[in-house]
């Protein structure tokens, strides 16, 4: 069924409608560099984030080259539990920078060391670049922390494509023990990518994330390799060792189904999981802090009591 949306977000939409209908009218061809600037055109509605006592850049040496990571920490003296973020973006867009307001917000809230990855994109580094820097990074995250204190408590979270990234690593840890996972945390997560779901029609206009656009971002992602059912955490290995989920979804998503679909097949598998669905939301709200302060709120909140629970 397709959504209602939220009267707070029908001016913006009706100027993002606006824009990509004058778009297709040019004739105007998506490009990574189109696509990431939009993406980065939001970054005013996320907000300022907090101060946080500790943030530093690091990186992590593999293979003869860097990963990139930005390490936040509200109280550097304490042993705090670890959260590593992944950015959403279609496996092409989004950036550390792009969310610092939002590891700031986590981080402070609650109460965690967040460890924020700037993992490879594509199309200039396909599947499974990106998914091999995400998985390297949780293997070996302690090496991020020098000089900071910090608990055995590991947890990975991650929206959208970041959301793919996490089910991916989590479905991995099931056979690979040096990936500790010991809580997953999924906002509007992409776990299937065959996109077959109901939602993908019934919400893939008019919500800002259009089913024209997701296609194109997992063609520029896989490229050569168009098994994309293979590569898809809903089709893998869901077994009662995945670690504790919580899965939020927006009711104006494409993406929707599928993240209900995740969080079925978690409690047909008897993982303990959370969900909670926002009806009158869109794909990538946690972008329009401005927009939606009150649920963004409420968002950062359930993430703090799934963490400190």
């Amino acid at each position: 069924m397709r959504g209602i949306v939220s009267e707070k977000l029908v001016p913006f939409l009706a100027q993002v409608n606006e824009t990509l209908a004058e778009a297709k009218k040019q004739g105007v061809a998506f490009s990574p560099q189109l696509v990431r600037q939009s993406l980065d055109k939001l970054a005013p509605l996320i907000g300022q984030g907090p101060a946080v006592s500790f943030v530093e850049n690091r990186r992590l040496l593999v293979e003869g080259r860097e990963i990139p990571v930005r390490i936040y920490s509200p109280s550097p003296d304490k042993s705090l539990p670890v959260v590593i973020h992944y950015h959403g973006g279609g496996h092409m867009c989004g950036s550390v920078e792009l969310y610092d307001p939002i590891c700031r917000k986590v981080a402070q809230q609650a109460s965690c060391i967040v460890i924020s990855v700037e993992y490879r994109l594509a199309p200039e580094h396909p599947y499974p670049a990106g998914i091999d820097d995400c998985r390297y990074v949780l293997a070996h995250y302690q090496q991020c922390l020098t000089g900071l204190k910090f608990s055995n408590d590991i947890y990975i979270m991650g929206d959208s494509a970041g959301g793919a990234i996490c089910t991916t690593l989590a479905m991995l840890s099931q056979q690979d023990k040096s990936l500790k996972i010991d809580k997953q945390i999924l906002i509007y997560p992409s776990v299937d990518y065959t996109c077959q779901h109901a939602s993908f029609i019934e919400n893939g206009t008019g919500f800002l994330l259009e089913q024209q656009r997701i296609t194109w971002y997992f063609e520029q992602y896989f490229q050569n390799d168009k098994n994309y059912k293979s590569a898809s955490p809903l089709h893998g290995e869901i077994t009662h060792s995945l670690p504790s989920t919580l899965v939020i979804t927006a009711g104006c998503d494409p993406l929707r189904d599928e993240g209900l679909a995740y969080v079925d097949a978690l409690k047909n598998a008897c993982v303990p999981v959370q969900h909670y669905q926002f009806d009158g939301l869109i794909h990538a709200y946690m972008l329009l802090d401005e927009l939606v302060a009150q649920e963004c709120q409420q968002t950062y909140q359930m993430l703090a009591d799934f963490i400190e629970k």
